[in-house]
């Protein structure tokens, strides 16, 4: 049995230690946000934060998060009531698919919790590494520049 401290709530799940976050918080706990892209650590569709850190759920277990607290997008806002940075989003229309959205908007996330007005260039460096194939990343780089104004 573990423990997990997600989005502020504690999960006892029955699972090894060696289990990747990505399951657990998909199959154990019922959190769609983080996706299962490529499962190499490539694509960023998976990213949530571990300890306030960016993490691709794919590739980490329950025993590399520890007592270290993991937010997904699901505990940033609701329907009713989106983060800034989820409304940023939504207000640059900043998906099409929208399949990269949870990974991109967690890393953005990271981002703007360590340097909360970071220029497009830092934006545009930070998020590099999480792909969309639709093309909407100038929509979602505006998204990131939006909220971190209106913040």
């Amino acid at each position: 049995m573990a423990r997990l401290k997600v989005n502020g709530r504690v999960h006892d799940v029955d699972v090894p230690e060696s289990t990747t976050l990505l399951y657990v918080l998909r199959n154990d706990i019922g959190l769609n946000g983080p996706k299962f892209g490529c499962g190499l650590d490539q694509c960023g569709a998976c990213t949530v934060t571990v300890g306030g850190s960016a993490a691709r759920s794919c590739q980490i277990t329950l025993a590399d998060v520890g007592e270290k607290e993991v937010l997904t997008v699901e505990g940033l806002g609701t329907i009713d009531k989106p983060s800034k940075l989820q409304q940023a989003f939504i207000d640059e229309q900043a998906a099409q698919c929208g399949y990269c959205v949870p990974g991109m908007i967690m890393k953005a996330k990271a981002l703007l919790d360590f340097d909360p007005k970071p220029t497009e260039a830092k934006v545009r460096s930070a998020l590099n590494e999480n792909l969309c194939r639709c093309g909407a990343h100038n929509r979602i780089v505006r998204a990131v520049l939006r909220a971190s104004r209106e913040a």
